[in-house]
């Protein structure tokens, strides 16, 4: 009976092993067969990883093929999830590598949401950080060091507002851009030209796919998909020109600071521009910046220095700046008093130092007795214009200065620009709650007051005078070409307004113009002898934070106009003496006047790059 009973119990166990044996038995012939594929995928996935290649971002070459912008091979430290969230021990010990904070490795780390890929945690470390991290390989699984494309600004601080500068996206960016095809890591323009035109130069990222052992080291690249390069940008900038002009600003700067009175002339600016076409050929700012310090991140120390210099070297004061355009602006006063019929081309009009309605003058209580228009523009009279604000109003004077442009952005394609201020009653009235008064039309028939103007309109203003009226979109690519060198895009002159000038008022404006760089003239001591034509007008705006800045505005060959340019010099007092000088040279390149051999040797006719 007990051998039966311990035989029922044996055959029991013995059905129960033969299912579950039959059980995984069909269970592994399922996985096999139905699944296999599924779990070879899985399996492929914990040995290969696939690592971006970065696409490097289109050049940028100057109007005559000088390349200003490129880039250049460079460290990226990453790391790469091996099988699971990478440790506190491993992110510690790289932090300390790499001279990070590790709760900052931590959030770039949790912002990543690729699959597989690794997380960028710092661009451009050096030799050093690499070998550092090469030693302690088995101490650092995942973390690995890729080679990408850095940017290079050629020239480093030369043309820093117009190129702008490139850094990883931050989590704004990010957010906005997600539909883009923008990831966590990726590097983008953060201004200037980097910014404005991100995506056509930023290419299209390749990869590897490759094999990793446990350590996450690679074993082999079974698979490559080669990155695509952005687009390049030809710019309408000359090199040359934009060359001169930044040695001209920093020269002039060092020696107004250290041989005059005007220790504070620390920030200018320039603009040079085709007034044919819009195009422009040089611009300048003053502090400035080197783009190549935000590769890889800026350092807190070099941040500050930027950040907390009073002149502001992020500012692109050539359109952002605004300032009192001074007398420059008796252009506009003086075109439209001629076209109303305020005033003839021969009526004198009394400069006894001071107005007989209001006893406002000219610098150094100077009095220049009876003149006509062209002795009172060439030779800046304030009394004159005071009369010709007094018989204009402000209403027309505010007409007319719109008609030229002012008090509105000029469209160029770089972000952040200023509009400036025409002074009207509106803005009196809605700011301060006042009423318009007569000194105040004074103020602003001379560009004084609340008349605020950038170096850009105040370039384009001297652009209208040249060519007849017209006003074209300032442009800073001329084209758009692909890595072959095929044209993607190109851009045309295009004309956004107009000013109607008689040919009469035309002519007498511009020929008192041409008499300012002539003998008699304000800006004869630098330009009288000068081998090309040139119309130009000093100014000098009050600043009633420190020194009055100084103005000149400028254009040639008289005859034939193709160079426009207007400059600025904060706190650098007469406009004769701080920015003619600029301009000077800044023309002397454009027309290849006492260049040097190694520049004029060059492919350049004196008007080749016009």
């Amino acid at each position: 009976m007990l051998v039966k009973r311990s035989n029922g119990r044996l055959d029991i166990l013995s059905l129960i092993i033969v299912f579950i044996f039959m059980t995984l038995v069909i269970r592994l012939a399922y996985l096999q067969m139905a699944q296999g594929q599924y779990y070879d995928r899985l399996a492929d996935g914990n040995r290969i990883r696939l690592i971006p290649i970065m696409s490097p971002r289109g050049v940028f070459y100057d109007r005559n093929g000088v390349m200003l912008v490129s880039n250049r091979p460079g460290f990226t430290v990453s790391v790469l999830a091996i099988s699971g969230p990478v440790s506190d021990e491993v992110i510690a010990k790289l932090a300390g590598i790499l001279g990070m904070n590790a709760e900052e490795i931590k959030v770039k780390l949790s912002q990543h949401i690729g699959a597989f890929e690794p997380v960028r945690v710092k661009t451009d470390v050096g030799p050093d950080i690499v070998t550092k991290i090469e030693e302690r390989r088995s101490e650092l699984p995942g973390v690995v060091i890729e080679i990408q494309p850095l940017r290079n600004y050629v020239n480093n601080e030369l043309g820093a507002h117009i190129f702008g500068y490139v850094s990883e996206i931050n989590d704004v960016e990010l957010e906005n851009r997600k539909a883009d095809g923008y990831k966590s890591g990726d590097i983008v323009g953060k201004f200037g030209l980097e910014k404005v035109y991100d995506k056509e130069i930023r290419g299209a990222d390749g990869g590897n796919q490759v094999e990793v052992d446990v350590n996450g080291r690679p074993v082999q690249v079974i698979g490559k998909k080669d990155p695509v390069p952005g687009h390049n940008l030809v710019l309408t900038i000359d090199y040359r020109i934009q060359k001169a002009a930044e040695t001209a600003i920093d020269e002039q700067l060092v020696y107004l600071q250290t041989k005059t009175e005007f220790a504070k002339a620390k920030a200018a600016a320039a603009v040079v521009l085709n007034p044919k076409t819009g195009e422009i050929l040089a611009m300048v700012s003053r502090p400035a910046f080197n783009p190549n310090l935000f590769n890889g991140g800026i350092s807190s120390k070099e941040w500050n220095l930027l950040n907390e210099n009073p002149y502001h070297p992020m500012d692109n004061k050539a359109i952002s700046g605004e300032y009192p355009p001074g007398s420059t602006f008796k252009i506009i006063t003086g075109t439209a008093a001629l076209e109303l019929g305020k005033v003839t081309p021969e009526e004198k009009i009394l400069d006894a130092g001071t107005h007989w309605i209001i006893p406002k003058g000219n610098a150094g209580g100077e009095a220049l007795g009876w003149i006509n228009f062209r002795e009172a523009l060439s030779k800046s009279d304030n009394v004159y214009f005071y009369e010709m604000g007094n018989r204009l109003g402000i209403d027309n004077l505010e007409k007319y200065a719109r008609l030229f442009g002012m008090g509105e952005v000029t469209g160029i394609n770089l972000p952040g620009e200023a509009e400036g201020l025409v002074a009207n009653r509106r803005y009196k009235e809605k700011v301060y709650g006042e009423d318009w008064y007569l000194s105040e039309t004074f103020d602003a028939a001379i560009g004084q007051g609340f008349q605020l103007a950038t170096p850009l309109q105040m370039a384009m203003v001297m652009g209208e005078i040249a060519n007849g009226g017209h006003r074209y979109k300032p442009n800073l690519v001329s084209k758009i070409t692909g890595s072959n060198g095929e044209v993607i895009k190109t851009f045309s002159p295009e004309e956004v307004g107009n000013v109607t000038i008689s040919e009469q008022t035309l002519n007498l404006i511009r020929e008192s113009l041409r008499e300012v760089a002539q003998e008699g003239g304000t800006a004869a001591s630098t330009f009288q002898d000068f081998p090309i034509s040139i119309a130009g007008k000093t100014g000098t705006a009050e600043n009633p934070h420190g020194k009055d800045h100084g103005w000149f505005v400028a254009y040639g060959p008289y005859e034939d106009p193709r160079v426009a340019v207007a400059v600025i010099v904060e706190q650098g007092g007469y406009g004769t003496s701080s920015a003619a000088p600029i301009a000077k040279k800044i023309l002397e390149a454009a027309f290849n006047i006492n260049q040097p051999p190694s520049e004029s040797a060059k492919i350049y006719s004196p008007h080749t790059a016009l």
